[in-house]
């Protein structure tokens, strides 16, 4: 799978979380990193944009929306008779909050929901009739601790490369990571045997069900 990650983000040399996606994004095959800057060449967002699986729109939560640059950019780029192209891929978002997530709801201090903040996002992929995928928030980065970072790296990782978040899917992720580590190469085959026993035990189950 092709993954675009569109970036929007007005000071984006001096982001820590910029920075930090940045390189995990380097540790995705088929990841391009894709900082939007003007003036756009339409013919080449438009290559990128049709070459990719997956877009994603990755950006701070600016006065409750994106960075100006971010609709700029789709009036330019995303026309209707252009749409048509992108049916069929998957539109995403990665946001990033200075505020805490719980201030996000009803009656609370900012007291909408982050789903009403990007219901436009919702729209557009259905216009484009591309699928939506649910997004991943991420609240606070300057008061993260390690481990809380290192958590998050590789929760971006399989946000960027995953195509569900299915227990097999991300436990396969994890057996792909590790044989890439020879010295973790017995722990990988351990978590590929359970794996294949948890599948066996679902089967199983499946077919008592249905043969009640």
């Amino acid at each position: 799978m092709k993954i675009l990650i569109v970036v929007a983000h007005p000071k984006i040399d001096d982001s820590s979380s910029q920075a930090f996606f940045k390189a995990g994004a380097k540790l995705v095959e088929n990841a391009t990193w894709h900082p939007l800057v003007e003036p756009f060449d339409v013919r080449e967002e438009r290559e990128l944009l049709m070459a990719a699986d997956r877009v994603i729109l990755q950006f701070p939560l600016y006065w409750y929306q994106a960075p100006s640059i971010l609709p700029k950019w789709l009036n330019e780029v995303w026309s209707v008779d252009f749409a048509s192209h992108l049916k069929g891929k998957q539109l995403a978002v990665v946001l990033t909050l200075g505020r805490q997530l719980q201030d996000y709801q009803p009656g609370a201090a900012v007291g909408v929901t982050l789903s009403d903040l990007l219901s436009p996002y919702v729209a557009l992929a259905n216009t484009c009739e591309m699928t939506w995928v649910p997004p991943l928030v991420v609240a606070q980065f300057a008061r993260m601790t390690e481990p809380q970072r290192q958590s998050l790296l590789i929760r971006y990782q399989q946000f960027l490369s995953l195509a569900d978040t299915h227990f097999q899917t991300i436990s396969q992720w994890w057996v792909d990571a590790l044989r890439k580590h020879p010295e973790a190469g017995q722990l990988a085959e351990t978590l590929q045997e359970r794996q294949d026993h948890l599948e066996s035990l679902r089967q199983a189950v499946k077919e008592a069900q249905d043969d009640e």
